[in-house]
């Protein structure tokens, strides 16, 4: 009798050792949930491996829903998992569900995945969809690659090298590395020159950081782009133009409100396809390093199908 397979990629060391403690009860929750699937899982040893079986699992999977379910790919860890995840699941039609059970949770908080891991098993086997836009980004990218795709928020100024400051860190400290990686990086940081072309426009000028985001949270929660929609087509670009350090420091705390924005020296602009060029410019990407620049970004509407809570389904 066939199955709906169910195929639950697993990064055991994300959260510090957390979601290797929570998995039996995350396997328990989709198995309750879908008595009718078959469930792999597969404890990752590498990145690498994650990757490849991610892209297997989607590549495997059965055009043709069975006994309601559709074949789908689920992640769990922290936003190096998701990241993998969707870019293994992006444009295939694929359901991808993700499960958050790392330090900073981005991508999972911006699509409103519950927190709980429990929690968002439990979404997914309740196999409520939307689809959702990515943003597809073009260039000379880290990975030999020269495409992929990005859920939450594409960094290039201070932003991204707080969070390569942050990924160096040879000691874990959770959400607090990232702030102790900002106020570092802060002491010697001076804007940067940028040339952008959003929507065939082009800009010359200085900025301390340019984020464009999709879903627009990254840092351990930090909104961004505080009015983000991931169903709008539109990429969210947030300028920070030149301040003073101490400024830059009062307005980091008011970014996980969103309240931030308000602030003169803040603008922010939507548009479809954004060109970043610039001197001593490097791009990260969901918490991933993406590659030097020039980058081009690109949004891609329903790019991913997503199992999310009812009520971000019914959403306007």
């Amino acid at each position: 009798m066939l199955s709906p397979t169910l195929t639950l990629v697993v990064n055991p060391t994300a959260g510090r050792g957390r979601a290797l403690k929570v998995l039996p009860d995350v396997v328990q929750e989709l198995l309750t949930g879908v008595p009718s699937a078959r469930l792999q899982v597969v404890r990752a040893t590498s990145y690498d491996e994650a990757r490849m079986r991610c892209i297997a699992a989607v590549e495997s999977a059965r055009a043709t829903p069975i006994d309601g379910r559709h074949d789908c790919l689920i992640v769990m860890g922290g936003d190096g998992m998701m990241h993998l995840g969707l870019n293994a699941a992006a444009a295939s039609g694929v359901p991808l569900g993700v499960i958050p059970a790392g330090t900073g949770n981005d991508f999972c908080r911006g699509v409103g995945v519950p927190k709980s891991a429990i929690a968002a098993a439990k979404v997914i086997a309740e196999g409520i969809t939307q689809a959702i836009d990515l943003t597809r980004v073009s260039g000379q990218l880290s990975d030999g690659a020269t495409q992929r795709y990005v859920g939450s928020v594409v960094s290039t100024g201070y932003d991204a090298r707080v969070n390569r400051r942050t990924n160096a860190m040879t000691h874990t400290m959770g959400s607090l590395g990232y702030t102790y990686s900002a106020l570092a990086e802060l002491a010697t940081f001076e804007p940067l020159r940028y040339r952008i072309t959003m929507d065939g426009v082009p800009r010359n000028q200085t900025a301390m950081l340019i984020a464009v985001a999709n879903a627009g949270l990254f840092g351990g929660g930090m909104r961004i782009a505080p009015d983000y929609s991931l169903t709008d087509g539109l990429l969210d670009v947030t300028i920070i133009h030149p301040v003073s350090r101490m400024t830059l420091l009062r307005l980091l705390p008011k970014m996980f409100s969103g309240k931030f924005v308000s602030d003169p020296a803040v603008e922010r602009v939507r548009a479809t396809h954004v060109t970043i060029d610039g001197d001593e410019l490097y791009g990260m990407a969901d918490g991933e390093a993406l590659g030097p620049v020039p980058l081009l970004l690109e949004a891609v509407p329903e790019a991913l199908t997503l199992y999310v809570p009812r009520a971000v389904a019914t959403r306007p």
